[in-house]
């Protein structure tokens, strides 16, 4: 039978967001429903209600969370209900092309729930991400369901379903950062802490974080950060080589996006070093270098989708991890608040005041 609960609308481009009644759907095959205990406000959540992703409105944001299975459909096996999961946006097909090649972290045809959630009067909702976690209950493809050890706090738990994911696999999975490595990291919020913390769990020896902000600079050294570069004050480039013997970091990750960003991150790596890029540009950005330097330099220019991550391999791996105290989760959790907290959340976002405001329902 249908439930109705309560839900963050973005109903049009630009406008604030609004709690609103949504119906969900019983589970069909394939789907589970959710009951949300905690949510992270991400960057992702601001750009839909922009219209930045695309423009079909009206959507139910909210996706970085954990909380419980309430129940499944038909031919779901792999989580019942009661179990602890975290809520992911990489639901592997298993058949496609990379999957087939064991590649699944980049699986090129990830599903979400069949179904649609709804307004009261029949509005069809886009659920942000596939997943609509602003919400008291959500409705997923099963695959969006990773179980965890349910010793984690959802409020920390959640936040690894996008950004901080993001950045700690752009470090492990895709910079393949190793033991003794110096690191470069252009950006110092969600992301950019995350791979932050990431570099540190993997070894690395030096860890520089570059921001515009000290305050967020400050926020990076409790996450690794051996070194800070304000970019406004200082020559970033010139301070990463002067922090690595001369030669540049063996790892540069871009966590903001943009290209002028992205060139520095480019001068400021080693011969033969890899630079990441798992901060999002929009359609309209371009970058030019110079190709000799891309061929004269070496080593590898790479994008990050999603930290490369694969949900089942690396959540309850990181949950391990911080519930043995060795991945600092809590630093993450600027605040916690409600859904009716959320429009307030996405301003102190964009102020740059808060690392993660959490909804906790």
């Amino acid at each position: 039978m249908a439930q109705e609960v309560r839900g963050v609308i973005a109903k049009a481009k630009g406008e604030p967001v609004t709690v609103e009644t949504i119906v969900i759907p019983d589970p069909g095959p394939g789907e589970a429903v959710v009951k949300i205990q905690a949510c992270g406000v991400c960057h992702t959540d601001l750009h839909y209600r922009e219209g930045g992703i695309n423009d079909e409105f009206p959507f139910l944001l909210g996706h970085e969370a954990a909380g419980l299975v309430e129940s499944v459909g038909p031919d779901v096996t792999d989580v019942a209900p009661g179990d602890y999961v975290i809520l992911n946006w990489r639901a592997v097909c298993g058949t496609c092309r990379s999957c087939q090649k064991g590649k699944s972290q980049y699986c090129f045809n990830t599903h979400n729930a069949t179904q649609k959630m709804t307004l009261t009067d029949g509005t069809e909702l886009s659920a942000a991400l596939g997943i609509g976690a602003f919400c008291e209950k959500t409705l997923v493809a099963a695959g969006q369901c990773t179980k965890v050890n349910p010793e984690a706090k959802p409020e920390v738990a959640g936040l690894l379903g996008c950004g901080v994911m993001a950045g700690i696999g752009a470090a492990i999975n895709t910079g393949e950062v190793g033991r003794g490595d110096s690191v470069a990291v252009f950006g110092c919020g969600g992301v950019g802490d995350g791979a932050i913390e990431g570099a540190r769990v993997a070894g690395a020896s030096t860890i520089i974080a570059v921001d515009l902000d000290d305050q967020k600079l400050e926020w990076a050294k409790q996450f690794g950060a051996t070194h800070t570069i304000n970019a406004g004050k200082e020559d970033a480039v010139e301070k990463i080589r002067e922090y690595t013997g001369g030669n540049g970091a063996d790892v540069v990750i871009e966590a903001i996006g943009l290209p002028q960003v992205y060139e520095q991150a480019f001068y400021a790596r080693d011969l033969a070093g890899t630079v990441v890029l798992v901060g999002v540009p929009n359609p309209e950005m371009k970058i030019e270098l110079p190709f000799i330097d891309v061929f004269g330099r070496g080593g590898a220019l790479k994008s990050s989708w999603y930290g490369d991550c694969l949900p089942s391999r690396d959540f309850p791996m990181l949950i391990d991890l911080y519930l043995q105290g060795r991945l600092n989760l809590d630093g993450f959790v600027s605040e916690t608040i409600s859904l009716d907290d959320v429009e307030a959340a996405f301003h102190k976002m964009e102020e740059g005041g808060v690392l993660r405001s959490v909804v906790v329902l």
